[in-house]
């Protein structure tokens, strides 16, 4: 074991200088320049979430200035300093299987890890949080120093202001207490109500926030179907067009009929199929073998993970049944299976460990050159690095090039006004005009009013203007994607995301 930590350590830094080339080299994806927009005005809650992602953007810039880099800088360091935790964790978790290294390792091989790594989104710092609570409750078991609980609550309440989703953190630790004589012992004691309190005087800013901005974001995040109708709200209240017509008809179009799954069944099939290939095959056998070989031992360790692991499962399982369960949120499983794999008895770990790194790492360095290149010859719609990053500059400068020169630029789509915001021609403002979205948020106002601007969208607007005009997003000669334009003028002032 000691043997291999120079060189572990070795391959680490190596991974970690890779993404940061990678992280400074790939286009912003829209998200990532929605929360950009978020960092340039902190606040202590978002719309959409808890202000941590805005945080780490704001540092990276500080250092970096606002490249793609900067925006990412701390994605690839806290992938790096997770994996240390997660191996101190599975050291003092199973000791006698030496597992932390493997666990690291194979977590470092999946593609959501991997992906991810080069990415800022809210799941990067909650990722972070989460591994660093594991790593703290491993130190209380192997230690029984009861300190530790107040590292385990600040690592709580620093996930839940990255991501509500660390509610699912919280849970299972306290089921997992409830479930054995020594945890309920533990709950007669200060020291875990203690650490839940720390966790909620952490996450109190937001909370705060929301409070006095009608509970939007805790809404929005618990009750997806109430927002669902505001998904592509009408602006015309703020945007009119510049002579007397129809209201615009944002709907998309009806697609053909035809035979489908039923979406419960469509929907479980995506929830697996996804995990298979984000895991990678061979860790994802791994992980499912871990857990159910663990399923057999009474040991607190094997128990924390268990539950750590399961009920979030459980949970997007049961959604599943009712909505898309978005690949990306089950990343808190990651940690906890990987260490699960890694406790696997040592044969059987040390004849699939190392093919399922060489596969995971291969995929990972692929997906990276893709990214990067585009060297696979892949229609735009199966790439998805393609499909979220590419042709944004291009859309922007088509947008400004239009006759007569547009005022200002808008979008019924966040991720598009986002992008804009972001790679579009610094001469034109980009403004935000709905009043669901970004009236939460600290942006200056534009003052546009009566002012002509360019409307952009997927949808069509068949009254707007005449004949239609349509831009594309484009890599190369493929298309990406069509927007729809059309000239309205402003009845309101709308905030200003970028611009003079």
């Amino acid at each position: 074991m000691r043997r291999a930590l120079p060189a572990a350590l070795l391959a680490l830094a190596a991974l970690t200088l890779l993404r940061l080339v990678v992280a400074a080299n790939v286009p912003l994806a829209p998200d990532e320049a929605y929360y950009f927009l978020w960092s340039r005005h902190l606040q202590p809650g978002y719309f959409d979430h808890p202000p941590m992602v805005a945080l780490w953007i704001r540092a990276g810039t500080t250092l970096l200035g606002p490249s793609p880099l900067g925006i990412r800088l701390l994605g690839p360091l806290s992938a790096a300093l997770g994996s240390l935790l997660l191996w101190d964790a599975g050291e003092r978790l199973f000791p006698r299987r030496q597992a932390g290294l493997a666990a690291a390792a194979l977590l470092n091989a999946t593609l959501m890890f991997g992906t991810g790594a080069i990415l800022m989104t809210p799941d990067t710092p909650l990722l972070f949080f989460w591994t660093a609570g594991i790593a703290a409750l491993a130190r209380l078991l192997a230690s029984g120093n009861p300190r530790w609980w107040l590292a385990v609550g600040l690592a709580a309440g620093l996930a839940l202001l990255s991501k509500y989703t660390a509610l699912l953190f919280i849970a299972p630790v306290f089921l997992w207490l409830l479930t054995a004589p020594p945890g309920r012992a533990a709950l007669r004691t200060p020291w875990p109500w203690a650490a839940v309190a720390l966790a909620f005087l952490v996450f109190a800013p937001d909370i705060a926030w929301n409070a006095a901005h009608d509970w939007v974001s805790f809404l929005k995040q618990g009750g997806r179907e109430y927002f669902q109708p505001l998904l592509h709200a009408d602006t015309t209240g703020f945007l009119t067009p510049p002579h007397p017509q129809p209201a615009l008809n944002f709907a998309p179009p009806a697609g053909p009929h035809g035979f489908s799954l039923p979406r419960p069944v469509q929907f479980f099939g995506e929830f697996w199929g996804g995990q298979f290939g984000l895991f990678t095959p061979v860790i994802f056998v791994l992980a499912l073998s871990g857990l159910w070989a663990l399923r057999r031992s009474p040991t607190p360790p094997a128990r924390l993970l268990l539950w750590l692991t399961l009920l979030p499962g459980a949970v997007f399982l049961e959604h599943v049944l009712k909505d898309r369960v978005q690949a990306n949120w089950l990343a808190i499983l990651y940690p906890s299976a990987c260490l699960a794999a890694a406790a696997l008895p040592a044969p059987t770990l040390r004849r699939w460990l190392n093919p399922a790194l060489a596969l995971g790492f291969f995929l990972t360095a692929v997906i990276y050159a893709q990214a990067l290149t585009h060297f696979l010859p892949l229609p735009p719609r199966a790439d998805p690095s393609a499909l979220q990053m590419s042709g944004w500059p291009g859309l922007g400068r088509a947008a400004a090039a239009l006759n007569p020169p547009p005022a200002f630029l808008a979008s019924d789509d966040y991720a598009t006004a986002a992008a804009l915001a972001y790679y579009g021609p610094k001469n034109i403002p980009v403004a935000g005009f709905d009043d669901y979205r970004w009236a939460y948020f600290a942006f200056p106002p534009a003052n546009l009013q009566n002012k002509t601007g360019l409307f952009i969208t997927r949808y069509q607007p068949p009254d707007c203007i005449t004949p239609p005009a349509t831009l594309t997003r484009q890599l190369g000669r493929h298309i990406i994607a069509r927007y729809h334009v059309c000239y309205v003028t402003a009845a309101a002032p709308g905030v200003l995301l970028a611009g003079p």
